[in-house]
């Protein structure tokens, strides 16, 4: 079975040590399956719960996904890193959830990564005195909610992966099964429609 392969050294390190324990797991050694949810739920739970917004949900469907994966560990041959497997997983069972229960997915101020294209409109914020920002805060997370509903799905979890889950350009193409060029593509429109929706808030 080939190893697999990822893009930075830190990230091979971590995949090569992941694929270690699945093999183990693969071979009948169960009990190995638990190290790689220690070192994965925060970030199973965080990435469903960045899509949909609730908490039980997140907490429910975190163990959905672990169950999955375990079923289907098998079948992992290793031509992405066990955590881009998982992500994928990750990603599949909470965008189902979404479409089976028709829910909201609402995009946090307090979640975004630092350098987020929107960020830019919450810098020109901090000049405004306190009172006030807390009030332009407000009306803007409810304007960018908005906003990213007007998003299909997968523009929408571009925009989650790339600003919450700093995840790049490279890694989200292969948790979306797409080409690079098709994520860069979704990131550029989801953000013109975001800035588009956002643009009478900046000052």
């Amino acid at each position: 079975m080939a190893k697999p392969l990822v893009a930075s050294p830190e990230r091979r390190q971590e995949a090569d040590s992941d694929w270690v324990v699945v093999q183990r797991v693969q071979a009948g050694d169960v009990a190995a399956f638990d190290s790689l949810i220690l070192k994965y739920r925060e970030r199973v739970y965080a990435m469903i719960y960045n899509i949909t917004s609730n908490r039980e949900d997140a907490a429910d469907l975190s163990q959905d996904c672990f169950i999955k994966a375990f079923q289907s560990i098998n079948r992992f041959q290793g031509q992405s890193s066990f955590f881009t497997w998982l992500y994928r997983i990750t990603l599949n069972t909470a965008l189902t959830h979404l479409r089976r229960n028709k829910l909201r997915s609402f995009f946090s101020l307090d979640k975004i990564h630092e350098d987020a294209a929107v960020s830019a409109v919450i810098n020109q914020l901090t000049d405004k005195k306190d009172v006030q920002r807390e009030v332009f805060v407000g009306e803007l997370q409810e304007k960018l909610n908005e906003a990213m509903l007007k998003l299909s799905i997968p523009h929408r979890t571009v925009i989650t992966l790339f600003e919450i889950d700093g995840l790049s350009h490279e890694e989200i193409a292969d948790i979306m099964e797409c080409s690079v060029g098709t994520v860069r593509s979704r990131l550029h429109y989801a953000k013109q429609i975001l800035q588009a929706e956002l643009q009478s808030y900046v000052r």
